[in-house]
């Protein structure tokens, strides 16, 4: 698995419509609000060029690329924490998630309809984070309210249990995300427990026209002006041409993007995005029976990038050994590669770079 992205915006906004184009799930989208009752859920893979060179160079049983997971509820409202609409009911589902991709409408279009009447993203995002921080908020008063009576017994972890949910209280109601906090490795800790949905990072997908991918509009602006204060990543994405790129057979769909001037799909560009946002990078497994791209997080030592193949991996860890993906491309071969003298081997301490192409020595 390479992340999981929880899927979150109002109604009418293309939540579904996006969500069926990246995933080819089958969610329902239709001109209503809650139309998405039960949680989607898809699993897609992530293009990454270099795997598939690799595969044209060793030509392996198998391929397999990395992938997202992405996780679709049912579009929130204003009042959805205190039981408005149905968005609130699956808030729970998107707890565990990596990323929140929170998608904003960009567009005009007299027959859907929006949910405010009018398309105003700024107070569309407002609204949204309004309610993922008061929701928060209810999840951090019932953890103090189980605490409170240890901690004025004295009891060390409820303390500081306390004192954390303190500072995600005052910050939540001072209208603040918990991501805008510098974490304590105490909060952090409490965060596994607690995984408040506003301390995730976030993606915001600009759901335009197909206008508004030549030409960015006010809307897309002011998506990006509230993006740059949140220290959050946007993308521009149709979910209408992203609908007919999911319907193209694969080898149509290059030439589909370069006659309406584009150099990769809005999941491409979504993938690549989140990758940046959570510090992810992939590195390569090559061999006759399959080539294959595994996603780690920066600066990760070789024994737990081996673990991510298997715990055994990690546990019987001797060496790696590894060839940069240029050099293995240069080298045309794996054998050709060794015979200059470019594949290194790599001990418990070596961070693993982006791209690296790896075979892992271990004790059974």
């Amino acid at each position: 698995m390479g992340f999981t992205c929880g899927i979150v915006g109002l109604p009418n906004v293309g939540k579904s419509t996006i969500f069926n184009a990246l995933t080819s799930a089958g969610a329902q989208a239709a001109n209503y609000p809650f139309c998405t009752i039960d949680p989607n859920i898809g699993i897609v893979t992530v293009r990454d060029e270099r795997l598939y060179t690799l595969a044209d160079m060793i030509k392996p049983e198998k391929i397999m690329p990395t992938t997202v997971e992405f996780l679709d509820i049912a579009g929130l409202v204003e009042g959805a924490s205190k039981g408005e609409g149905l968005g609130n009911q699956f808030l729970g589902h998107i707890r565990s998630v990596d990323a929140i991709v929170h998608i904003v409408r960009c567009f005009e279009d007299p027959d859907v309809v929006h949910v405010a009447g009018h398309v105003d993203p700024k107070r569309d995002i407002n609204i949204i984070n309004t309610e993922l921080m008061l929701a928060d908020l209810e999840g951090v008063e019932k953890r103090m309210d189980r605490t409170e009576r240890l901690a004025k017994s004295g009891d060390k972890k409820a303390v500081v249990v306390m004192d954390c949910c303190t500072i995600f209280k005052e910050t939540l109601e001072n209208g603040r995300p918990i991501r805008s906090l510098s974490l304590t490795d105490d909060m952090k800790e409490l965060l596994k427990e607690l995984n408040l949905l506003t301390a995730k990072p976030v993606l915001f997908v600009a759901n335009v026209d197909e206008k508004g991918l030549k030409e960015e509009s006010h809307f897309v602006a002011q998506v990006r002006e509230t993006a740059t204060k949140e220290g959050a990543r946007v993308v521009v994405m149709c979910g209408k041409i992203e609908a007919e790129i999911a319907e193209l057979p694969e080898a149509e769909r290059s030439e589909f993007l370069k006659g309406i001037g584009l150099k990769e799909s809005g999941l491409d560009r979504l993938a690549k995005e989140g990758y940046e946002l959570l510090g992810l990078f992939t590195y390569f497994t090559a061999g006759k029976k399959e080539v294959r791209a595994w996603t780690i997080p920066k600066n990760t030592r070789a024994p737990q990038a081996a673990g991510v193949i298997h715990s055994d991996f990690e546990k019987g860890f001797i060496r790696a050994e590894v060839i940069a993906y240029n050099d293995f491309i240069a080298s045309g071969s794996e054998l050709a590669a060794k015979e200059k003298g470019l594949m290194r081997l790599e001990g418990k301490d070596y961070i693993v770079k982006d791209g690296d192409i790896i075979h892992f020595r271990f004790a059974v």
